[in-house]
């Protein structure tokens, strides 16, 4: 497969900061499926930028961006209308992961990772609509952040599947990741989280070895314990997910396809055919099942808890892992990532875990509106663990 740049050189792109602000001194990148002015958004097709218009405005999150003191400096790669998980572009190829060099480094948020993993931004920005920042950030050892649904402005970022899409960002430095978050999220009043549990159904899906990590890892938050928390199999979770979202990414996005006729890589071009074939009532009977799961997911968290699990089954994808692994792989991961996707939680994905390959995010689940709470304790916890001059709360074993 070939390798591609993380940012899009092809389409180089640059905005000075509007305003002198916290984020004064810092350079973003932004994922090819946001308006940047006087330029078309690619969204990892190339068919795309020719059957759309050229952009008049900024995405509000670019502009909240500059307004804040921050330097745009370009757009990165992205899986193909980000409708994947794996980081493989089938037109532009592979950005690199250079903390494990024979993977990809995640998608769809691909480019954005593989941008702050190099260095070459101190922040960048992506969407996350079934796990895009998430897997990105757990497979190129960041932090990252998906958002309380709709607590991040969309506006003039392309959509996938828009009851789950949400804007989120990576960078290597937790106290980047809540400059970020100021910039960004709004000013909310809920309870500060005053505990942390084991979300046990997501334990269950690693190996014995990540499970003794992440127990291990939930010790070092600082917070009182609860007892392990179960929502249910998480493969229910994920099958109404896949449903209600291949539903939804054909709503957004038939008419082009059907139009166009654009030609996907693997993966993609399956996905969407099965979408086109889900019908109205199929769509109704898993959403019906999603809200339920909602609400029990969103009763039994309440609005003063921290759960907590691997971000991902294990480290990042070898780019040479066979078609029947990277399918194993994405039904795994989804089950992870469904959760916070079904019930609009914000989720923070910290670099705080290792497998024999590379590493593993440990993820922060918190109540719908606790992004900040969130942030505030992964910057805490960073800077306590620099104090300590450790390279992290938990040993990289």
């Amino acid at each position: 497969m070939q390798r591609c740049s993380a940012i899009i050189t092809e389409d180089p792109v640059h905005a000075a900061p509007t305003h002198p602000g916290p984020l004064t001194g810092l350079r973003f990148a932004v994922k090819d499926v946001m308006d940047v002015a006087g330029t078309t958004m690619g969204m990892g097709h190339p068919l795309w930028a020719s059957t759309h218009p050229v952009a008049d405005q900024h995405a509000a999150c670019i502009s909240q961006c500059l307004a804040q003191g921050a330097e745009l400096i370009g757009k990165t790669q992205t899986d193909e209308l980000t409708y994947s998980l794996a980081g493989n572009n089938h037109h532009y190829g592979i950005a690199p992961n250079p903390v494990v060099p024979d993977a990809t480094p995640g998608g769809s948020s691909s480019g954005s990772a593989s941008a702050v993993a190099q260095g070459l931004v101190d922040f960048a920005i992506g969407t996350d609509t079934g796990g895009s920042i998430r897997i990105p950030a757990s497979y190129c050892g960041l932090y990252g952040l998906r958002p309380s649904h709709g607590a991040v402005s969309r506006d003039g970022v392309s959509s996938l599947a828009p009851q789950f899409d949400t804007v989120g960002w990576l960078t290597q430095r937790a106290d980047i990741l809540m400059a970020v978050g100021d910039a960004l999220l709004p000013q909310t009043d809920t309870p500060i989280p005053s505990q942390v549990a084991l979300l046990s159904d997501g334990v269950e899906l690693v190996d014995s070895i990540m499970a003794h990590k992440a127990r291990g890892a939930i010790r070092s938050l600082g917070l009182p314990v609860s007892r392990s928390i179960s929502i249910g199999s998480l493969e229910s979770y994920r099958r109404v997910f896949q449903v209600v979202q291949a539903y939804e990414a054909w709503q957004t996005h038939g008419a082009w396809i059907t139009a166009n006729t654009p030609a996907f890589g693997p993966g993609v071009a399956e996905r969407f055919e099965a979408a086109a074939k889900i019908t109205a009532e199929e769509a109704q009977a898993a959403q019906a099942n999603l809200n339920g799961l909602r609400q029990r997911v969103r009763d039994l968290i309440g609005d003063d808890t921290i759960w907590c699990m691997p971000t991902v089954p294990a480290s990042a994808l070898p780019i040479a892992a066979p078609a029947e692994e990277v399918d194993y792989i994405r039904g795994q991961t989804l089950c992870l990532t469904a959760v916070a996707g079904v019930a609009g939680l914000p989720q923070v994905s910290l670099p705080w875990l290792r497998d024999a390959r590379g590493p593993v995010g440990f993820s922060l689940i918190g109540p719908p509106g606790s992004d900040r709470h969130l942030l505030r304790l992964a910057r805490n916890l960073a800077f306590a663990s620099h104090q300590r001059n450790a390279s992290g709360p938990v040993p990289a074993v």
